[in-house]
């Protein structure tokens, strides 16, 4: 038997809830004891599953199937009250906390620059964790002359998010533009979310833009792959 026909045999168990968060799995000496395959046969199987994200090691103690259950992240019906937080529409139960809030006014980017026309930009950088897990990291960048010294420099941003601000400053933005791709994460990215071995990120990029077109924000998502479900709802007129 190959590497791949136990992978999909632990996949099946997984999937199929006989084997639960947080359950250990089979090591690779019970794997090949079971599967009568080599050693490195069972380890390449575990190592498709952890590239997956399905099971995570931990050292000194075996291999377990991950307990986090992935957000759902819902789109675009986060998008259309500018005057909520954007994350209202996704899960109530389980809002995510912002932690590391950090922000800044500094020289535009040249990639932000092209979009913004700004020489300078205000940058709010934060994490976003749900039940104790970060699963992703955020940088928004906004033209420093239209947002400073508003409620957008602080670090709470007050009821609404930035969105009700800027709708204040005669901002609001009514347009959005979305551009996704996936990529194996950075060093620092990998600290920053704390992602298992083989996850990659999934990095969103949206730019919002008021009544006449004028971009107001471009904010650069890194999500952790393995921790979300992205659900877009659309209809075909």
């Amino acid at each position: 038997m190959g590497y791949r026909a136990i992978a999909d045999a632990l996949r099946d168990r997984i999937e199929s809830a006989e084997l639960g968060p947080g359950d250990r799995v089979p090591s690779e000496n019970e794997l090949v004891l079971a599967y009568e395959v080599e050693q490195p046969t069972a380890r390449r199987a575990l190592e498709v599953l952890k590239n997956e994200g399905l099971i995570v090691a931990r050292r000194g103690a075996g291999t377990f199937v991950r307990e986090f259950t992935p957000y759902r992240r819902v789109s675009p019906d986060r998008l259309r009250g500018a005057g909520s937080s954007v994350w209202e529409t996704d899960s109530a139960e389980r809002r995510p906390t912002v932690a590391d809030i950090n922000v800044t006014e500094e020289a535009t980017p040249p990639h932000i620059a092209r979009v913004l026309a700004s020489e300078t930009v205000l940058v709010r950088r934060r994490k976003y964790v749900v039940e104790g897990k970060p699963i992703q990291v955020a940088e928004s960048y906004y033209p420093a002359a239209l947002v400073r010294g508003s409620q957008i420099a602080e670090t709470n941003t007050g009821p609404g998010g930035v969105y009700a601000r800027l709708a204040e400053l005669g901002l609001k933005p009514v347009r959005f533009r979305e551009e996704l791709r996936s990529r194996m994460p950075r060093a620092e990215e990998t600290a920053a979310l704390g992602l298992a071995q083989g996850t990659p990120v999934i990095c969103i990029t949206r730019t919002a833009y008021t009544a006449v077109d004028r971009p107001v924000e471009v904010n650069e998502m890194t999500l952790d792959a393995g921790s979300y479900v992205l659900e877009y709802s659309f209809t075909s007129d």
